[in-house]
């Protein structure tokens, strides 16, 4: 897949983010209803999943007064009542420092999320299955996206898009909370202006 429909795909993500408007993953379907309704559900697996990357990843870290998660990889199977979302994951918080949010702590967390129905209808992460560090990294990563292993280790390793991709999402982001922040900035780099 080139960087290019990655970029596409992954922006595209970023509309499942912060509306009801979008489906990630095909399905033929005979009417207007079933596709809302896949619409719909599909948005609640990503709703799922950015609850428990602000929730529980994100606490792992330094507190900030804002959690933003992402994803620029994402591979989603939900023929089950596991739903399987394979991702490379992240999580960053921030500190609002007048116009301007700043970085305070996060970090990637690759891997496979196990989403599952309630019985009041609401999607949870039930389970999520982490790809190791160092040493452990290519076994687990390979064991755990296997045959999508290369799509993932493209986008892994794809820094420039992965930037523009938590361009787009920050910007997402602030707009819908209505944030009154102008850019983002790393310590140590120089602030980046957020898109309108």
């Amino acid at each position: 897949m080139s960087t290019t429909n990655r970029l596409l795909i992954s922006l595209a993500l970023v509309s499942i983010l912060f509306s009801s408007c979008a489906n990630r993953k095909d399905k033929t379907t005979s009417s207007p209803t079933e596709v809302q309704e896949t619409e719909s559900v599909t948005d609640q697996y990503f709703k799922a999943i950015d609850k428990y990357l602000t929730d529980v990843v994100g606490k792992g870290y330094a507190s900030g007064e804002v959690t933003i998660p992402y994803y620029d990889y994402i591979s989603v199977d939900d023929s089950t009542e596991d739903i399987q979302v394979w991702g490379d994951f992240w999580v960053e918080n921030y500190n609002i420092s007048s116009d301007t949010l700043l970085f305070v702590s996060g970090g990637n967390h690759s891997g496979k999320m196990h989403v599952k129905k309630s019985s009041d209808g609401q999607f949870f992460v039930c389970g999520f299955d982490a790809v190791g560090d160092g040493s452990e990294y290519l076994p687990t990563a390979k064991a755990i996206f296997g045959d999508r292993f290369d799509d993932f280790q493209k986008a892994y390793s794809d820094n420039k898009a992965r930037e523009e991709i938590r361009k787009s999402v920050i910007s997402e982001y602030t707009h819908s909370n209505k944030l009154a922040v102008k850019y983002y900035k790393d310590y140590g780099w120089p602030a980046i202006r957020i898109p309108e």
